[in-house]
């Protein structure tokens, strides 16, 4: 098992801006590697306040020249908002730009305030991300494509830049559909799993659900690789552990604006408004993992112990957490989490080995 930071690049009350969002994502993302995080990933989002990260590619491609060794994904393209030779060709010129860091998770996006400016169909989001992915994975390992299909139609085109990797790089997806896991695993593809603010039991629920999808697609269900996503904030202090907790709340109200069908906005600023039947702040911080290095690292060996993950995927900086904070907790989690864990579990490098299926 290995470790990656998420990087939604959140606006609230960043005193920088967008530039200082930025910047906090570069000192994060530096100092990951400096501890020996695998992989650093950057969001999509567009429009809103939710993430100032329109392209994780390009963000991608900026910090490969700001690292030397930590590999860099796109978590996730959003594919039905892309055309597909375009985005095929980025993954490759990303890959090459880094020397085959480029990690590639892709999804098919939930936000209909997103898809409505970008002309496309949010009702037809599976459809569409289906035919678009078989473009990009002729282009990426075939270095050709070629479509006629419902929503695009696309002549022979032969690439010039394909990916460093071959036959493509790693793949992480978010969307948990039967069409699109077996489309996915037949590259080693990893299903990606987050509960948002809900937490770890959430999270258990989930990965059931997204393994009956797997096994739907035809694969092993036992043998499916998984990867999760959390929030975390290592502290002792209990007012620092309340205010991450709100910055947790926080970003999920603004999920929850963004998945209804009705969405308040106060210039591109989501009004983050409670969620209905919204529980006590004292559960958003009991669900995620927020508090002490020892409460930290139980909840994470539990996490480890049940699902077998392959990935672990950080949230440090939710809700424009101020850096200094964000930064202290990453370091934390380093230094005396992470030697807390393995202790209990042994080795990281022996976590999330398939389990194999059983002969007949």
């Amino acid at each position: 098992m290995h470790f990656g930071i998420f990087n939604l690049m959140g606006l609230r009350d960043n005193p920088g801006g967008t530039a200082g969002v930025i910047e906090n994502t570069r000192t994060l993302v530096k100092l990951a590697e400096d501890i020996g995080f695998e992989i650093a990933w950057f969001a999509e989002h567009h429009f809103t306040n939710y993430s100032v990260c329109i392209s994780p590619l390009m963000m991608a491609a900026h910090m490969a020249g700001q690292t030397s060794r930590i590999k860099l994904g796109a978590g996730v393209v959003v594919l039905p908002l892309y055309h597909p030779l375009r985005v095929a060709q980025e993954i490759g010129f990303l890959d090459q730009m880094s020397g085959g860091r480029a990690v590639l998770g892709v999804g098919t996006g939930y936000q209909a305030y997103e898809f409505e400016r970008y002309g496309a169909e949010v009702a037809k989001k599976t459809e569409i991300f289906m035919e678009y992915w078989q473009v990009v994975e002729q282009a990426l390992t075939e270095g050709r494509a070629k479509l006629d299909g419902q929503f695009i139609t696309v002549p022979e085109t032969v690439f010039t830049v394909r990916p460093v990797q071959k036959p493509l790089p790693q793949i992480y997806c978010t969307s948990p559909h039967p069409p699109i896991m077996k489309a996915i695993a037949k590259f080693g593809g990893i299903p990606f799993i987050t509960a948002g603010w809900k937490g770890t039991e959430a999270l258990f629920g989930i990965a059931e659900q997204v393994r009956g999808a797997w096994v739907k697609a035809g694969n092993d269900g036992p043998s499916m690789p998984v990867a999760l996503q959390q929030y975390i904030h290592v502290t002792d202090s209990a007012s620092e552990a309340m205010e991450a907790a709100e910055r947790a709340r926080y970003v999920g109200r603004m999920v929850h604006g963004l998945r209804s069908n009705v969405l308040t906005l106060d210039g591109s600023f989501v009004v983050a408004a409670p969620i209905p039947d919204e529980p006590p702040l004292e559960t958003f911080r009991d669900n995620l993992l927020i508090g002490d290095p020892h409460l930290v690292a139980e909840k994470l060996v539990r996490e480890i112990r049940t699902l077998n993950p392959q990935h672990y995927n950080c949230f440090f900086q939710f809700g424009d957490m101020p850096v200094e904070r964000a930064r202290r907790s990453l370091e934390r989690f380093g230094a005396e989490v992470l030697p807390l864990v393995e202790r209990e579990v042994g080795p990281l490098s022996a976590i999330g080995t398939p389990v194999p299926a059983a002969a007949e």
